[in-house]
């Protein structure tokens, strides 16, 4: 029998991941990031940008979690990188590089906070950010093409990082 949202037995958990969104601005993905947010348990959601869209569409995607995430908006997501650098933290950027990783061949530290930075829908993440991480890995594909959905790429590094994390 199939359980109802009131009847699964999952614990509830906070993982010390951060998830930097650098200049997300599609309405959709932002009511999906935070869904996902959490979904995996996220310590806390940050919507780096100029325009962050808030409305209709968003909380429709988000089915009220933007409630519940703690979140917050910053328009600049070097000044927030450099926040997380100096208190210590890991930073990760999910984005397909010459120097990338594979993300199932990556250790994530369980010694340290981890934010994980993810990019534009169009352009990705910045490569001011990118020099900044400590960290690049990407998401092995084997169609066509060679990106994905930010949201979907999201929810499968996020699901990595907290499998290794448990």
């Amino acid at each position: 029998m199939q359980l109802t949202h009131y009847d699964t037995n999952f614990t509830k958990r906070t993982f010390p991941i951060t998830l930097v969104c650098d200049n997300v601005t599609n309405a959709s993905n932002i009511g999906s990031l935070f869904r996902i947010s959490d979904a995996f348990g996220v310590e806390k959601l940050i919507l780096c940008g100029e325009h962050i869209p808030f409305g209709r569409k968003m909380a429709k995607t988000s089915r009220a979690t933007e409630k519940y995430v703690n979140y917050e908006i910053a328009s600049s997501t070097s000044e927030t990188v450099k926040t997380f650098k100096t208190n210590d933290y890991q930073i990760i950027s999910l984005e397909i590089t010459e120097a990338s990783q594979p993300i199932h061949n990556f250790k994530f530290s369980t010694e340290k906070s981890i934010a994980l930075v993810i990019g534009d829908e169009n352009y990705g993440i910045s490569e001011a950010i990118l020099n900044m991480s400590d960290a690049i890995i990407h998401i092995d594909m084997f169609g066509q093409n060679s990106s994905m959905n930010v949201v979907q790429a999201t929810n499968i590094a996020l699901y990595e990082m907290t499998k290794q994390l448990l």
